[in-house]
């Protein structure tokens, strides 16, 4: 949180580096909006959320939440499919395995395309974990 911060200013966030920064940042406005995740999220310490234990608390946000979750996670994933189609046009290769490229992101269950569930968030959590660590 940035110094001096205003109540409904907003807040620029540098840039994470990862290519799924963008889904990264609406997921974690959406839970925020969310009061009894916010406080969860508040008081966990990095272990509880890189343990997972904060993911187990997506099942109490409401069902407006859930609902914008599911919708963010059908977004990255068509946005997904988008570059792995890019992808395949420029090799033209037909023998390409989707389900291999696919588990090339590891930030989303992609068995999973359509809600978004704990194991969503539990592997957002581990991926950007693995990546700064």
């Amino acid at each position: 949180k940035a110094e001096g911060h205003v109540e409904g200013e907003k807040v620029e966030n540098p840039d994470t580096g990862l290519y799924y920064d963008e889904y990264l940042r609406q997921v974690i406005d959406v839970l925020e909006t969310d009061k009894h995740f916010r406080e969860k999220l508040q008081t966990a310490d990095i272990e509880e959320i890189k343990s997972g234990k904060l993911s187990r608390e997506l099942d109490l946000v409401s069902h407006h939440v859930r609902t914008r979750l599911d919708e963010l996670k059908r977004q990255e994933v068509a946005r997904l499919r988008m570059l792995i189609k890019a992808k395949m046009d420029s090799v033209q290769d037909t023998g390409i395995d989707h389900q291999a490229l696919l588990k090339q992101f590891e930030h989303l269950n992609h068995q999973n395309p359509d809600t978004f569930e704990p194991k969503d968030l539990d592997m957002l959590i581990k991926a950007v974990s693995s990546r700064y660590e």
